[in-house]
């Protein structure tokens, strides 16, 4: 059990600070519309991962090379409308954007293939192997998986937000740069790399 812990664990923490497409909605979400907001996008695995892990675990090995290249176009396609909306509010707070804020982080983290192709090639493989030998350890997997990735990304969603009070001269520029980072990982989706 405690082998399995410290995987998941360690996975969380890597998943969770790793550069990609929620984190950057988080920081621009942070930038633009404060911590809460920022802290539901940073929550949005919690939602989203309660459709993306139970089909892993039922389908592992069945997918084909077609369908994870078809959830790569839609993240893209998604990824480049988030960058765009992120280009366009720059300059503004805006309330309707908090309120929606862990609605956008449910749709990044479905529409994003690193769950998908996580949980597929690592996560279902290994909660399935552990929970053969022991029950246990496969929770002890998932809880330390989702701990440490929620812990870091509401970290950053924190970081952030502090940074667009403080800083509120770099906003424009940080959310800019958040814009641009959301649309070229969609661009780099839709390219298939």
């Amino acid at each position: 059990m405690g082998a399995e812990l410290l995987l998941g664990v360690s996975l969380g923490w890597a998943a969770g600070i790793a550069p990609g497409p929620l984190n950057s909605l988080i920081v621009a979400t942070g930038l633009r519309s404060g911590r809460r907001p920022a802290i539901a996008v940073a929550l949005a695995p919690l939602v989203g991962d309660l459709l993306v892990v139970p089909i892993a675990l039922g389908l592992v090995g069945l997918l084909d090379d077609g369908v994870v290249r078809a959830l790569s176009l839609v993240g893209g396609v998604w990824l480049v409308w988030l960058g765009i909306d992120t280009f366009r509010a720059r300059h503004r707070t805006d309330a309707e954007a908090g309120a929606r804020a862990l609605a956008k982080g449910v749709m990044t983290n479905l529409a994003n293939p690193h769950p998908w192709l996580f949980w597929f090639t690592v996560g279902a493989p290994v909660v399935l192997t552990a929970w053969v030998e022991a029950p246990a350890a496969a929770v002890a997997f998932v809880v330390g998986f989702y701990t440490l990735l929620v812990v870091s990304k509401v970290g950053l969603a924190w970081l952030a937000a502090g940074a667009g009070r403080r800083y509120e001269r770099w906003q424009g520029a940080a959310l800019t740069v958040s814009a641009l980072l959301l649309v070229l990982l969609g661009i780099l989706l839709l390219l298939g790399r």
